[in-house]
Order: C-alpha cells, then sequence, then structure tokens
C-alpha cells in the first residue's frame, strides 16, 4: 500500500484529490494537524514519509514544498504552474506521446497540465508534432469554463450570487471573458509543450456553471499538411489517440448542434470535437477541469 500526502488539502483541487483518495483502498493518506498545516518541519516530514506526494498549493508554496523533498524515492507531482515549463519535470498529460507517458513513468517530479492547457494540447500536439500544422502558425484559442476554476473565493461568490437571482438575464448568469491582459498563466506551458514558436492567442471565458469546459481551436484549410478536409483531421485525430483510455475523438455522426462543456464532469475523460466545412473550422476538446484537468490527471499520473 502506498502513502500519500496532499499539501494543499484544503483548496479546490486538494478537495477533490481527497476524495478521490478516500475512494481507494490500495492507498494510506498521510495527514497533517490543523494546526501544523504550515509548520515546515511536519510538513517536511510528511513529505518525505511519502511515495507520492501530491502539491496542491500556489506556485511559490509548490516551490518551496518541493524544495522539502529529500527522499529520493518521493515521487512529486505538482498541480501548480510552478514547474509545467521545467525540463527537469515531466509533464504530466501522458496522451500526447509515448516519450511523455515514459518520463512520467519514470520521473520523481511530475508537473500536473494546467486545464486549458491540457485541452489546447489534445487538440494542437499531434498537429504540430507531425507536421499537420506549421509550428510557427499563427494559432487563437477560446476556452470556456466553469467557475470553479478560478478557486474558493470565485465559487463562493458565485454562490452567494446565485441566491439572489429572480431572472436568467440577470448580470451573474452571463458568461465572462477574462485575463484581457491576453498573458494567461497556462499560456507558456501551451506554447512549450505544443512546441509552438510562438504563443496562442488565448481567450479565456468563465461560464454560469460549476464544472466543466470546452477549448476550441480555429483553423482553415490552408493552415493544414496533408490533410485535405476535416472529416480527414478527424480520422487523423482519432487515429492517434485510438490506444487511449481517456481520450476519444467523437465521430462526425455523433457530433451535436450545440456542445454542451459539462459532459465528462466527473470523469477523468476528455473528448474531442471536429467540426468544420471547405472555408473553415474548429477543433473543440470537453473535459472536467476538475477531473482530466486537474485532480483526475494527478490521479492518473500516480496510477503510472
Amino acid at each position: 500500500m502506498k502513502k500519500v500526502f496532499v499539501d494543499g488539502r484544503e483548496g479546490t483541487t486538494g478537495l477533490q484529490l481527497m476524495e478521490k483518495l478516500q475512494a481507494r483502498k490500495d492507498v494510506e493518506i498521510l495527514e497533517i494537524e490543523p494546526e501544523l498545516r504550515k509548520d515546515l518541519a511536519r510538513k517536511a516530514e510528511l513529505l518525505n514519509a511519502a511515495d507520492v506526494a501530491f502539491l496542491c498549493l500556489p506556485d511559490d508554496a509548490a516551490k518551496e514544498s518541493a524544495s522539502l523533498v529529500k527522499n529520493p524515492n518521493t515521487v512529486v507531482i505538482d498541480t501548480s504552474t510552478a514547474h509545467r515549463t521545467n525540463d527537469a519535470w515531466a509533464y504530466g498529460l501522458p496522451e500526447l506521446s509515448l516519450q511523455h507517458r515514459e518520463k512520467i513513468k519514470n520521473s520523481k517530479r511530475i508537473a500536473n497540465p494546467g486545464c486549458h492547457a491540457t485541452g489546447f494540447l489534445l487538440a494542437v500536439y499531434p498537429l504540430a508534432a507531425k507536421g499537420v500544422i506549421k509550428k510557427d502558425e499563427n494559432l487563437s484559442c477560446y476556452s470556456l469554463t466553469g467557475y470553479s476554476g478560478a478557486g474558493k473565493k470565485m465559487i463562493a461568490e458565485y454562490h452567494e450570487n446565485f441566491k439572489h437571482i429572480k431572472f436568467e438575464s440577470e448580470s451573474v448568469l452571463a458568461s465572462k471573458p477574462y485575463a484581457l491582459g491576453l498573458c494567461h498563466k497556462h499560456l507558456p506551458e501551451m506554447q512549450k509543450n505544443a512546441g509552438l514558436s510562438k504563443p496562442p492567442l488565448f481567450n479565456p471565458v468563465i461560464g454560469p456553471f460549476c464544472q466543466g469546459m470546452a477549448v476550441t481551436v480555429g483553423l482553415f484549410p490552408s493552415m493544414l499538411n496533408g490533410v485535405k478536409s476535416f472529416d480527414e483531421l478527424r480520422e487523423f485525430l482519432a487515429d492517434y489517440y485510438k490506444d487511449c483510455e481517456y481520450v476519444s475523438v467523437v465521430p462526425a455522426s455523433e457530433n451535436p448542434a450545440m456542445l454542451d462543456p459539462t459532459i465528462c464532469n466527473g470523469t477523468n475523460n476528455a473528448k474531442i470535437f471536429v467540426f468544420g466545412h471547405e472555408v473553415h473550422g474548429q477543433v473543440t476538446v470537453v473535459l472536467d477541469n476538475l477531473g482530466k484537468g486537474a485532480s483526475g490527471a494527478a490521479l492518473q499520473n500516480m496510477d503510472l
């Protein structure tokens, strides 16, 4: 039985992770005393006693906790942004390639991907890696996500506002674009791990729902090399992910008229949709921002 420790169990990802771990019979959860939650000596003791240590912390705190791990056998899985572009850490999205999977399996340091980045990379990485699109292409991405991705404070604000809603047209229910400085914190990992020479134009949007997300990348036929149509692009992606347990490409016959960003909620699955015609198209990836986009991916990496 593996010993696991969750550093930062009070946050959104930490709470989800603890819930999943508590449902398993193959792990022993190491607990820190509430009054010692910020005691570095006690924290270091538990981190080094664990077979697997999850860091569910802000970036600076995650770096501090990672530095406390001296046990060479402890596997650290960091869910923050802190190490996602660090080559010394495995990037924890195993579906991207066999090389990614093997590095995760053999690494003691794993950086869990961001939720927006997970959707973007599942759409773009195969295309860039196999030369279907150029690595210097000007890409644009928008991502509609549940408000749970903004953390405990935003969740509390939405829940408080929902108490006072009288009409569905009230502004609290509107989708809200954010990160309008166009430098969202997921951009560096999106660019680096897709192998792109420039960052995409990225527009994240918080939707009036708690959980789930749909990440969309727009494409034009002139961008595609060796793929003659968006139907062929769908076939290419389906073949690329054919052996993946958690990632699937939806057949054209099952494409909905209206896409629900919550269809993967409560799972570690990601569903890829391809829409398009002779003028333009898009690849949309639907996943649970708290599942495949956070705690589900962390557990998948632990199991690897």
